[in-house]
């Protein structure tokens, strides 16, 4: 499809685009081409104010000028965050060339997108799960790719936090995800630390229901990675060097199921990453009572959660370092 068939397309994607502002008023120029240092939000933390565009966009429901956004176009391997709240939505491996004049993915990552029929009930909107940002509308049977789904998504919607290589993910759990939070968002090659729960039985846990300690979840981090800048090994090495991985569930103060010390592993490859360090650090003295076991659902913690502190520097982390793969307990 060429732009001269623009219309068409508008009709069929994202509907008739919106100039952001006022009515009458001339829509944005397209951004201009930023270095990964420029990017807003290039590395994990608080995302910084909106801007007035994005504003319109994501919390009063407009819509970008086709073809104007940063990533139309874009092809570079990564991890699409949220640009109000950071959490993660789409990874590169889903965006597709649609020429609809906007981003287009065929998939999201799990949980990550909320729908909802449109005001004007023809379409369905698309929202981050987390923070309810407007991204877009999604559409199915355009047979654009196998899976027969487009999620049309505004540029200003987003922030691509780029990677060398095709992202992968990682499940930590070692109490107070504050802390563990905080300790991967700094490390090289993170481009997503989000805090959330995992490992229970409760469908969309509160934090009030963990709290209770009867949903079987843990306070866990999800890390988004670039492997060819960080490893899975370098990032475990981490998480049992920042917690007592020798108490059952407890962490300082913390004590619960839900403080519980648990790596959950994404394939086979990780399992045997973890297990081997368990062994290398049970034979140096450390009496490990780490769990293993296969990531699943993964619920994002409530947005206060999120980057807490970073955004509270007068708390103080219960998390410190302890170089346990190079002393005895």
């Amino acid at each position: 499809m060429r732009r001269s068939q623009l219309v068409v397309a508008l009709l069929v994607g994202c509907g008739l685009w919106l100039a952001v502002g006022r009515t009458g008023e001339a829509p944005p120029e397209a951004p201009k081409e930023q270095t990964m240092a420029e990017q807003t939000g290039a590395r994990p933390g608080p995302m910084p104010p909106l801007s007035a565009e994005e504003a319109q966009i994501i919390r009063h429901k407009g819509t970008e000028r086709p073809f104007s956004g940063a990533y139309t176009e874009t092809v570079t391997p990564g991890v699409y965050v949220c640009r109000q709240c950071g959490a993660p939505l789409y990874e590169s491996s889903a965006k597709f060339r649609s020429e609809c004049g906007w981003p287009s993915f065929d998939d999201e990552l799990p949980l990550a997108v909320r729908r909802q029929v449109d005001a004007d009930g023809s379409r369905t909107e698309i929202l981050c799960a987390s923070c309810a940002g407007h991204l877009g509308h999604v559409f199915q049977g355009e047979g654009f790719t196998a899976k027969n789904v487009r999620h049309c998504v505004n540029s200003r919607s987003l922030v691509l936090r780029a990677s060398s290589a095709p992202v992968q993910w990682a499940i930590f759990a070692g109490g107070c995800f504050w802390g563990v939070e905080e300790q991967f968002a700094g490390q090289p090659g993170v481009l997503v630390a989000q805090s959330g729960y995992t490992g229970g039985r409760t469908v969309a846990p509160t934090y009030e229901q963990i709290c209770t300690g009867t949903t079987g979840h843990a306070e866990a981090v999800r890390v988004a990675f670039d492997p060819g800048v960080t490893s899975f090994e370098k990032l475990a090495r981490l998480f049992f060097e920042i917690h007592d991985p020798t108490t059952l569930n407890r962490q300082g103060p913390d004590a619960g199921t839900q403080y519980r010390s648990a790596v959950f592993y994404f394939g086979d490859g990780q399992r045997q990453t973890a297990a081997a360090l368990i062994e290398q650090l049970r034979a140096g003295g450390w009496a490990v009572v780490t769990a293993l076991a296969p990531a699943g659902p993964f619920y994002a913690a409530e947005a206060y959660h999120q980057n807490y502190l970073a955004r509270n520097p007068g708390r103080v982390s219960c998390h410190r370092r302890v170089p346990r793969f190079e002393q005895r307990p």
